[in-house]
């Protein structure tokens, strides 16, 4: 009976027949800018310039999909309904849906936020002609069969944005019919300063193996370190600082958003808690500074630029946001008689298909755990699926190479 060490790859699982390819006053109507109290506005003009080198800055709220409601300005947040006519501080009420407006109420996932512009200002925006290894219509590349492995990817030494240094490695389906997944590594070495992104063709879960990722957002702030994930659902505006070289793995999630497994008869507790999920608590800067936005739509990039800091959203209540989550606390699930279990059992997030049972992505990490079964071999055995996988290292030795 052993005890594994050190050990946490990454296993993305793809659903089966698809392979992979590889803020005091009213806003003055001429500028839309917020009036404060002396006090306040010290406040807000202090927050951007807070220390960042650990995760005690930063603030956060708990519990996978809950409904949450956080402000920076006292009072921001309308009470009683979500679009009154005039908004506390003459800030301008917009949802955000992640889902169709009449999706189940369980699975409706939708936000209201409170920001000193609304989104729509923008210039017209234009078509990126080649922008790097990005990519996403996989139902145009040819499948391969093959068992394949890359050595990491080399940080550039050149200056290079998390944005600029995102590689597509394979994929399957498509944002367009809303199917599939890709995957993808990144690298950089260089903040994104005023310059934001969002994706209207999937969700992100971003997992990072080298550097720690600092990452603004519409809702607030997320602090994101190896060891841990963050997930930034599709349409929310995020910019990313590093600190230091820095490289991982994306997942990009074309259909429907990642949730947590059924537990079954593991009973109420057990594998990634809902609890130990972080969001981000309101904070916002208002500025006339001159940004660029960019846009990933329909498997392509598109460019804009506002005259406004993007991260402008006041105060927001509901249950669609980013978050992040620290792979340490996952409480793994082992046999304890004979024989390994199927690796499902070492599921993180899904994103489940109209058919039950199946994923169109299973999130699955292999984290140091006892491993103690009686007459078992103890590397897993062969196998043998209908499932595509797409393995990484984030830190020690694979378990079927100890």
């Amino acid at each position: 009976r052993k005890h594994t060490k050190n050990i946490c790859p990454v296993s993305l699982v793809v659903f089966p027949s698809i392979p992979f390819a590889a803020t005091a006053a009213m806003a003055s109507a001429q500028t839309g800018g917020v009036k404060r109290p002396a006090a306040e506005s010290a406040a807000v003009a202090t927050a951007d310039k807070k220390s960042r080198t650990d995760d005690g800055d930063y603030q956060y709220m708990s519990g996978f999909g809950n409904e949450f409601a956080t402000e920076a300005l006292k009072g921001a947040l309308p009470v009683g309904q979500n679009s009154p006519q005039v908004c506390p501080y003459g800030l301008y009420a917009e949802q955000l849906s992640g889902t169709a407006f009449t999706a189940p109420r369980k699975a409706n996932q939708r936000s209201w936020l409170y920001r000193v512009r609304p989104t729509v200002i923008h210039a017209p925006l234009t078509k990126v002609d080649d922008f790097g290894a990005l990519k996403s219509d996989f139902e145009a590349e040819t499948a391969d069969p093959n068992q394949m492995r890359w050595q990491p990817p080399t940080v550039p030494d050149t200056p290079t944005t998390f944005l600029q240094g995102i590689s597509s490695m394979c994929g399957a389906g498509g944002p367009s019919l809303k199917t599939g997944l890709g995957v993808h590594l990144y690298t950089a070495n260089a903040s994104m300063g005023k310059t934001a992104f969002y994706n209207s063709d999937g969700d992100f879960l971003i997992v990072p193996q080298q550097g720690v990722l600092e990452i603004r957002t519409e809702m607030g702030r997320l602090r994101v370190a190896p060891h841990e994930i963050c997930v930034i659902p599709r349409g929310i505006r995020y910019s990313v600082d590093v600190e230091g070289p820095s490289r991982g793995y994306i997942c990009e999630l074309f259909q429907g958003h990642f949730q947590l497994p059924d537990l079954g008869p593991i009973g109420a507790n057990g594998l990634a808690n809902a609890r130990d999920f972080l969001y981000p608590v309101a904070e916002f800067v208002d500025e006339d500074e001159e940004w660029t936005l960019f846009n990933k739509y329909g498997g392509l990039m598109y460019t804009t630029t506002v005259k406004h800091c993007p991260f402008n959203v006041a105060a927001w209540h509901g249950n669609y946001a980013p978050y992040k989550y620290n792979l340490d606390n996952f409480n793994c699930m082992n046999s304890v008689t004979f024989d390994h279990p199927d690796p499902s059992i070492y599921t993180v997030l899904t994103a489940p298909t109209d058919t039950p049972g199946v994923a169109a992505c299973d999130f699955v990490i292999f984290p140091p755990r006892w491993v103690g079964m009686n007459k078992t071999f103890r590397p897993p055995y062969y196998h043998r699926n209908c499932m595509t996988e797409y393995m990484g290292m984030i830190y020690g030795k694979y378990d079927a190479k100890v």
